[in-house]
This record gives C-alpha cells, structure tokens and sequence, in this order.
C-alpha cells in the first residue's frame, strides 16, 4: 500500500510538472502575447518568454509586422463608361493588438471588400485616361479612405499599391492606333520645323555672305578711291611745290633762268599742239627769249660738234 501510494504520488507530481510546462510561452520578438482569463482579455505581454495558467487562461499571437494583402482583380466602371480591370496591394501594419483581435472577426477579409469597394469609387470618378497616367492619385486617396476606415480596428495602412488598370483589349488597340497617329504627327510636325530651320539658316547664310562681299566690296573701292586720291594730291603737291619755285625764282632774281626757258618751251609745246589758234606771250619776256637763244645755240654746237666727229672718224 506505501508503494503504490508513493508511486501514485510520483504520477501525480510528474502530470502536475507536465501541465505546469504547457503553461510556459514564448513571446517573439514581433509580436505581442494577450493573455485571456476564462475567456475575458486579461493583459498584453511583451516579447520574451511567459506563463500561462494551464486550463485557466490562453494566451493569443499578434503578429506586429508589416503585412500585405493582395486585392483580386476586379472590373472597374470609369467615367467614360469603359469598363477596366484594376487590382492593388495594400501594406498595413497592427497599432493596437487588442482592437485587431477583438474589434474584427477577419481582418484580411473585411479590408480585401473594403479596398474593393474603395476601388469602385475613386476609379469611376475618373476618365480612362486620368485613371491610367494618375496611379499615385488613385493610391493616395485609396491609403486615406482605408487608413480611415481600419483606424477602429487596431491597424494602420501604411501605403496602397495599384498594380494594373487593364483597359478591354478593343480600347488597348484603340489607344495603340491612337499613340502610333500621335507619334507620326509629332515626326512630321519635327521634321517640318526642321527644314524650316534649315531654311531659315540658309537664308541667314546667303544673307550674311552678299553683305560681307558688299561690305569687302565697298571697302576695296575706298582702299583704290583713297589710293588714287593720295596719288592726285601728291602729284598736285609736286607740281605746286614746282610752280611756286618758278615764280619764287621770277620774282627774286634767281640766277638760273635756264630753268625757267625749259618750263615755257614745255608750256609752249603743249599750247601749239596744233589745237590752238592764238598765242599769247608775257610782256617782259626779253630775259626769257635770250635765254631760250642761248640754249638754242649750245643745241646747234652740240649737234655740230657730234657730225664733225663722225666725219673725222
């Protein structure tokens, strides 16, 4: 009777430790343990490792990471009344551990018709072609709409992401017609602008040209024009220079008239060229005409003297 008592009490120790160690929990660190007591919430516990009174109480894994859900495609009516597949993901992460246990029965699923529904709305307020260039529009206001509306149930929706707005496939070649006709205007309209430019350039150019030829042509008739004046003036200045030492040369007497009867034989010459019919010479010429004698005379000695050396010779 000892022994089996004994034995009966070690069953009993060993059962109570066995349960006893079913109580012990292990808390990650990600999440959040909510300990429930006969079924009513007790406490919130923090990551580590925790004990619950086997049978009595329960303890409930809230897990506080970032977690996504995907929404399914759906059929989407736009403003213009085209009908377009739209799906997105949405991001959210657990504020309030308790709000998302108790405030929810199925959290994914109650946010998966709400992000549907949402979609509904802010996609048919809009044109076909805002809903497919304002993805980051459509992502805003879906965000605030389910962050609004998820703030009761403990959660926060970090961002939503809108991964396709999928028009019917008569639209898509609709819109490829469309893009391929705006391509080809806009090569034209370019390759208009640039042969206009082109021509423009070349006019500028031709233009350019005729006034520098112009400009180098002016400037080579003032460069001869300025040439010829300088020549003009210069021998003007010469033959001046030469007439006022004649008449420096009359009027004082210098010694050397031979000069001057050389200048009036070259005047003389050029007055009976054949052209003129009277000739009038100075009053007091008598100087003058014995000087052009005497030179008249050494003329004739030396034409003498050369034909009686060639008689001699």
């Amino acid at each position: 009777m000892e022994v089996a008592g004994v034995l009966l009490l070690a069953v009993i120790a060993v059962a109570v430790l066995l349960i006893a160690a079913t109580g012990f929990r292990i808390v990650r660190p990600y999440e959040q343990g909510l300990i429930e007591f006969l079924g009513k919430y007790k406490r919130t516990v923090s990551p580590g490792l925790r004990f619950v009174v086997p049978f009595v109480q329960r303890m409930l894994k809230v897990d506080m990471r970032e977690q996504v859900v995907d929404v399914p495609p759906q059929e989407v009516i736009t403003k213009d009344n085209v009908v377009v597949t739209v799906d997105a993901v949405i991001y959210y992460e657990a504020t309030d551990p308790v709000k998302l246990k108790y405030a929810v029965g199925n959290f994914i699923l109650a946010i998966t018709k709400l992000a549907q529904t949402n979609l509904r709305n802010v996609v048919g307020d809009l044109q076909l072609d805002a809903a497919l260039v304002s993805r980051e529009i459509i992502n805003s206001k879906l965000r605030q709409i389910l962050d609004d509306a998820t703030d009761k149930w403990g959660t926060r929706v970090v961002r939503v992401e809108i991964q396709r707005i999928e028009p019917p496939p008569d639209v898509t070649d609709a819109m490829h017609r469309q893009m391929k006709a705006e391509r080809s205007r806009r090569a034209v309209v370019t390759e208009a602008e640039g042969e206009k430019r082109s021509a423009i350039l070349k006019a500028e150019g031709v233009k350019e040209s005729a006034i520098l030829r112009a400009e180098g042509e002016a400037e080579a008739i003032k460069r001869v024009a300025d040439a010829d004046k300088y020549q003009k003036l210069t021998v003007a200045e010469g033959e001046g220079q030469a007439i006022e030492r004649v008449f420096l040369a009359i009027h004082n007497g210098d010694p050397t008239p031979d000069l001057i009867a050389i200048r009036y034989l070259e005047a003389l010459q050029g007055i009976a060229d054949g052209q003129a019919t009277k000739i009038f010479l100075p009053l007091d010429t008598s100087g003058l005409l014995g000087s052009v004698a005497a030179i008249g005379e050494l003329l004739k000695e030396g034409a003498g003297s050369t034909t009686g050396g060639g008689g001699t010779a």
